[in-house]
Parts: C-alpha cells; sequence; structure tokens
C-alpha cells in the first residue's frame, strides 16, 4: 500500500529505516493509514501523456520568453507592440531580420489584421529600429527552429492522447459542459483524477485536499496564520487555474463569485486579490466537476443573478446605503417611496 508521507511523518532524532518501518506497521495495524489514489493502467497512459505535454508546452514558452530577451538586446522592442511574437506577422518580422532587413518601415508593412493600422505600423516602425546583428541572427535563427520542433512534438502529442480519451466519450462530454474545460483540461484531469473521482474520495472536499486546491488551515492561540494552497497537485492544479481564468470570461455564476470574491479580497487593482479570487474559483470548478462526474448530469450555469437573486432586497438596501455612506460621510440618506414621491 502506498500512503501520504505526510501522515506519517518520522520522529525527529529517531530516524532509521528499521524504527521507520515498525512505526509504519503499528499505525497500520491501528487503522490510522489509509492508501493513496493510484491509477488504473489505462489511465497512467493518459497521465504520462498530459504530464510530457505539459512539459513540452513549458519548454516551448521558454524558447519564446529566450527569443524575446535575444530581440531585447538587440534594441527590437516588438514584444511592447505585438501581443505574440511567435504570430503570423511577428514572425515575418523576425525572419525578415534575419534575412538582413533593417528598414522599419518595410518590416512594418509586413504587419497583418488589426496590426495595420496608423498608430500600430508607426510603433512597428519605432520598435523594429535597433541594433541587430549576425549574431543576434544566428540566436533567432535558433530560437524560432527549437520552438517550430515544440510546436510538432505538441501537435504529435495531442493526436495520441485523443484516441486514449475516446475511452471514455461520456465522461469527457460532461466534463466539457463545464465552462473553461477544454481538450487540454478534459485530457489532464482524466489523467490525473480518472473518470469517477468518487469512487475513490468520498466528497468533493476530500478530493480538493488531495490536489491541494483547498486552503490550508494553519491555527494557533485562535489566529489564522495564513490558508496558503499546499505544494503538491503540480499537474492538475495549473489546469484548474487554466480553466478558472477562462471560466471567469464567460458570463454567469462564476464570474459574479468571481468578482465578488475580488472586491472581497482587496479591488480589481489588487492583483494579489485576483490570484487569490481565481484559486478560489479553480476550487470551485473542482467540487463542480465532481459532482457532474458523480450524478451523470451535465453541468448547469445557475446565471449572473444567482448571489444577487439570494440575497433580500432589504439587506441589499443597507449594503448599498452603507457604500453611499463611505462616499458621503456625514450625509443622510433617506428612501422616499415612489407613490410619496
Amino acid at each position: 500500500m502506498v500512503i501520504n508521507p505526510a501522515h506519517a511523518k518520522a520522529l525527529k532524532g529517531h530516524k532509521t529505516d528499521a524504527r521507520d518501518a515498525i512505526r509504519l506497521l503499528d499505525l497500520y495495524e491501528c487503522g490510522l493509514l489509509s492508501g493513496s489514489y493510484i491509477p488504473a493502467p489505462d489511465l497512467r497512459e493518459v497521465r504520462d501523456l498530459t504530464r510530457y505535454r505539459m512539459t513540452t508546452v513549458q519548454a516551448r514558452t521558454s524558447e519564446i520568453q529566450r527569443l524575446q530577451k535575444t530581440l531585447e538586446t538587440a534594441g527590437i522592442k516588438l514584444s511592447s507592440v505585438v501581443c505574440d511574437v511567435t504570430g503570423a506577422s511577428a514572425t515575418a518580422m523576425i525572419e525578415a531580420l534575419i534575412s538582413g532587413e533593417r528598414r522599419g518601415t518595410v518590416m512594418a508593412g509586413m504587419a497583418q489584421t488589426r496590426l495595420r493600422t496608423a498608430g500600430k505600423m508607426a510603433d512597428l516602425s519605432m520598435a523594429l529600429t535597433g541594433r541587430f546583428t549576425g549574431h543576434h541572427a544566428m540566436m533567432c535563427r535558433l530560437h524560432l527552429d527549437r520552438i517550430k520542433i515544440f510546436d510538432a512534438a505538441v501537435g504529435d502529442l495531442d493526436a495520441k492522447i485523443a484516441p486514449l480519451v475516446a475511452r471514455y466519450c461520456r465522461e469527457a462530454e460532461l466534463l466539457k459542459t463545464l465552462p473553461g474545460f477544454g481538450e487540454v483540461v478534459v485530457a489532464g484531469w482524466l489523467g490525473a483524477i480518472g473518470p469517477a473521482p468518487h469512487q475513490h474520495f468520498a466528497t468533493a472536499g476530500r478530493l480538493a485536499s488531495w490536489a491541494t486546491i483547498c486552503p490550508g488551515n494553519y491555527m494557533s492561540a485562535k489566529k489564522s496564520k495564513g490558508g496558503r494552497t499546499g505544494d503538491g497537485g503540480a499537474y492538475i492544479k495549473p489546469l484548474l487555474v487554466q480553466a478558472a481564468w477562462a471560466a471567469v470570461r464567460v458570463p454567469g455564476r462564476l464570474q459574479a463569485r468571481f468578482r465578488r470574491l475580488v472586491r472581497k479580497f482587496g479591488g480589481a487593482r489588487n492583483k494579489g486579490a485576483q490570484k487569490r479570487a481565481i484559486v478560489a474559483i479553480a476550487h470551485t470548478l473542482l467540487k463542480i466537476a465532481y459532482q457532474v462526474l458523480k450524478t451523470g448530469r451535465p453541468y448547469h450555469d445557475l446565471g449572473a443573478g444567482f448571489y444577487d437573486s439570494r440575497e433580500s432586497p432589504p439587506a441589499r438596501q443597507d449594503y448599498l446605503i452603507r457604500q453611499l455612506q463611505k462616499l458621503n460621510p456625514g450625509c443622510l440618506i433617506t428612501i422616499t417611496p415612489h407613490e410619496a414621491a
């Protein structure tokens, strides 16, 4: 049986292999140890491929950052105008730099679609004027070739993952009803958690604890020491956060919950508040996915007005009055009924 090491920490000062074995046996005989979740062999195939795909995408991202750094050292500020330096327009401009073109106006003319505005064209012409040398051209060629290799590798992995995920087409279709759950997230879920999480985890809370997507509990003397999530779930947690960012862009209950949490944690201008709120949305998505797979029913969004409908009109009125009083300290606010107006 494989267990979580956190459930059986070795005693300080008494650490030997023999003593560890005896202590683990004593804990097991008393029923104090429970086995960790181990996926079935067919799910391990999906898990291995999805994890390798994630590391390949991360390597591709690192190569793109190296390409940006090379351009920056050459005085080429392309990333300040173009959001994606591997897009069609940006790639054509970089290829022109490698070929020996140094006129910014000529390379700016290679822009396509939304980049072909008067302001963008002028910015591109200035951004593409630098001190690009033959060494920079060689480095950019190496980076572009590596990026193409990673693109091909990701496409090949997607082709290998698709037939394995097709074995669980019913569960995959149920997961796709959740906002933010696309092909990549669904494949990652099936590889990490499986199509029937309720068979291995009694509740959604235990699954969230296993994936370390729930807040930690560190309290001493009735004082909370913080609620940082754990270090586990190195593969499923980033996918859930990625799905959460996509979900909060869709009008509905999750978007409304995200905005409420951001206000609670410090406001939209606080980046830390947005990060805490998005982890909470990822936690919510995990619990929804658990229930969807357990019940076999697709996800039904409760709407953007779900939280407002739960609040009574008098409570809502009191809240708005308090907000007005904060904006106008010392003022007296009265409510005049429409009939008496």
